[in-house]
């Protein structure tokens, strides 16, 4: 199985099954003598961990994370960083029926297809299980992104039909955090819960759309052709299970856009260039321009639900399946700190090269 690692410099490796004995990762590649504060990388965890809010997986792990190698009184010594999460509440025997059959929009087909064998057990390496390693090396990227003043945030704008209010301008991440949907919009954010216990009730799911800003971010980063700075976040973006859809400043509304609203007009100011508007999203010709870089990411329902559906086996026999287990209704909130993490990754893998290059 190819294609489990990410970045040029800054490189993470992932390994490990949902329900396998651990998940983990390598790092190479992460500069020397970077202080690790393993609380802050414990809260980051935490703030993914299933069973931390209402309405997500009944899954409970303690998701303590275990440093292998590449650091030495607590800083990196430049090697690669090696790390594993143990998975200590992984149920198998909820899949056994499940062994033989094709649960709709997973990866069971495309997987057997593909490799003529599958870990029907939580989905094995395509669970959303395999992000929390992903988590562990964004919050080392964020914590050498502190060094530079860079601050990467995520919220959620809307989940279902429901959408924060357009009034809101001014995103206050700390009171993000302090929103059990890391929703800026409390108004919005109620009737948010109230949908999710809802669909739990049904068992059914629902989807949602997930805002991203980096702020502070130096101008220079990305490169002009294949690897523009808004092509590597689609990446890292799409990679994200669940995910279906990448946009970064206007997006699509641009399609609709006359040049003369969305070009953003240059101007002097205290002999610094500066912009009038931001319609790009802090990126141009693929390379970062200096100014907030924003984006959104589109998350399908969760595909697990409790509801009876139509599907074949593997002998081609047309059935019916509810899907037990424990399961979340919606990727919101956990994937919130995915998203910062692999935005995190993306950023610093592109600082590390141009501080190479320069």
């Amino acid at each position: 199985m190819a294609g489990n690692s990410f970045g040029k410099i800054f490189k993470l490796t992932t390994f490990g099954e949902s329900h396998g004995i651990a998940v983990g990762g390598v790092i190479d590649g992460c500069p020397p003598e970077i202080f690790v504060d393993e609380e802050f990388i414990a809260q980051e965890i935490n703030r993914r961990k299933p069973g931390n809010y209402k309405n997500s997986t009944a899954r409970k792990e303690d998701d303590k994370v275990e440093f292998i190698s590449g650091l030495f009184e607590g800083k990196t010594t430049g090697a690669p960083i090696a790390f594993i999460i143990k998975n200590t509440d992984h149920k198998s025997s909820d899949y056994d029926e499940l062994k033989d059959v094709f649960r709709p929009s997973h990866a069971d087909y495309t997987y057997l297809e593909k490799y003529g064998i599958r870990d029907y057990r939580g989905g094995g390496r395509a669970s959303a299980r395999e992000t929390v390693s992903r988590v562990v090396a964004g919050a080392i990227a964020k914590l050498i992104l502190r060094k530079y003043g860079i601050d990467i945030f995520a919220y959620t704008s809307q989940l279902g039909n429901i959408e924060i209010s357009d009034n809101i301008k001014d995103i206050n991440p700390s009171a993000i955090e302090n929103d059990i949907l890391f929703c800026p919009d409390k108004k919005a954010s109620v009737l948010m819960q109230q949908l999710l216990d809802k669909l739990k009730q049904e068992g059914d799911s629902t989807g949602c759309v997930i805002n991203c800003v980096v702020k502070c971010c130096p101008a220079g980063l990305g490169e002009p052709v294949f690897d523009k700075l808004q092509a590597d976040l689609a990446k890292a973006m799409l990679s994200i299970p669940a995910a279906k859809g990448f946009e970064y400043g206007e997006g699509f509304k641009s399609s609709s856009m006359k040049g003369s609203e969305h070009n953003d007009i240059f101007k002097s100011e205290n002999n610094k260039i500066i912009l009038e508007s931001n319609h790009s999203g802090g990126i141009q010709g693929g390379i970062s321009n200096g100014e907030d870089i924003y984006f959104k990411i589109a998350f399908k329902p969760i595909s697990s639900i409790n509801k009876m559906q139509k599907t074949v086996d593997i002998n081609g026999n047309n059935i019916e399946i509810s899907i037990k287990g424990r399961h979340d209704v919606c990727v919101v909130p956990r994937v919130i700190p995915v998203v910062e993490a692999m935005t995190a990754l993306v950023i610093l893998d592109h600082l590390l090269l141009n501080i190479t290059i320069k």
